[in-house]
């Protein structure tokens, strides 16, 4: 987070972000004791991998090289899949989806970035506002997901902890102000939200949970992350203990007061949008004939 100007700096203590994690992490491990590789054709064949944590082991890598359950183990425990969502209503899952992971190496990069991200924002505004940006991010993401994909399952924290980046970048805007570094800190997070979005153009990686969460969180910033404007706090004492003096700026100027408006109003009607296209059964991909562009780019290493 970059330096502040004014005075105000309560400190929250985050409880929630080691909350989440340790939640993933258990979530993960009643996964693996699920899976029970031992005792499905690759544990008879001997290629559960390692083998001495038997019952804990990982699927074999050619079926699941991030170290962790079979697809067939994430569906049962609530991955995101399309038709389970819009035909066979289980709207649960468009929630149970953002707490499961595939596999050990992504759970311990995902927990990483929530950690290092969430940690932070946690201090600075409290659990409540962080908490909630978190879990309607992560809702966001998964409604863009299962809109767009049509064949696949869909797990993980990544459209939650996009959001919470998101979030990062419109505090920052909303509360221009306030800050001294701003531009070194505008660009930082920048550079790390095109990485994620880099990196989510790769095959098996869902790169419209990323998308909605981000744009999700990026709306619930403006919202919910305003801070009182530069000097507000030392004319607001002037004008309360000494007489005659200047009255008191506004706590929040005139584009925080819009951008908070405009965005409240476009994250609760895209969110209402995208629930509404999804419970009819529609298809992303019909309505944007590009937007599968966004998911995954082929090369000739791969294909989509």
């Amino acid at each position: 987070m970059p330096s502040r100007k004014n005075r105000g700096n309560t400190q929250w203590t985050a409880w929630l972000t080691p909350v989440i994690v340790l939640a993933c992490i258990a979530v993960f491990i009643v996964a693996m004791f699920i899976n029970d590789c031992p005792k499905t054709v690759a544990g008879a064949n001997g290629d559960c991998v390692p083998r001495f944590l038997r019952r804990f082991s990982f699927q074999p890598l050619r079926e699941n090289p991030l170290l962790g359950p079979s697809s067939s183990t994430l569906e049962k425990m609530g991955a995101l899949e399309r038709s389970k969502v819009v035909k066979d209503n289980e709207k649960w899952r468009l929630v149970t989806s953002m707490w499961l992971h595939a596999g050990l190496v992504h759970l311990v990069v995902n927990m990483f970035n929530v950690v290092f991200i969430g940690y932070r924002l946690e201090q600075q505004f409290g659990f409540i506002r962080v908490g909630l940006i978190y879990l309607i991010a992560g809702f966001g993401g998964s409604i863009l997901s299962a809109l767009f994909l049509q064949n696949s399952i869909s797990v993980g924290a990544s459209g939650a902890l996009l959001g919470l980046l998101g979030a990062m970048l419109s505090e920052l805007i909303i509360n221009w102000t306030i800050y001294a570094n701003r531009l070194a800190a505008f660009s930082t997070i920048l550079f790390i939200v095109a990485i994620d979005l880099a990196i989510g153009l790769l095959p098996w990686v869902d790169n419209f949970a990323h998308i909605g969460g981000f744009l999700t969180g990026f709306l619930l910033g403006f919202v919910l992350l305003v801070r009182p404007q530069y000097g507000w706090e030392e004319s607001y004492d002037s004008a309360s203990h000494q007489y005659g003096a200047p009255r008191a700026r506004s706590k929040y100027n005139p584009c925080q007061y819009l951008l908070c408006f405009i965005a409240a109003v476009l994250v609760v009607g895209g969110l209402a949008v995208g629930i509404v296209m999804l419970l009819k059964g529609e298809n992303g991909n019909k309505l944007c004939k590009w937007c599968h562009h966004l998911d995954c780019i082929e090369t000739s290493r791969w294909t989509c």
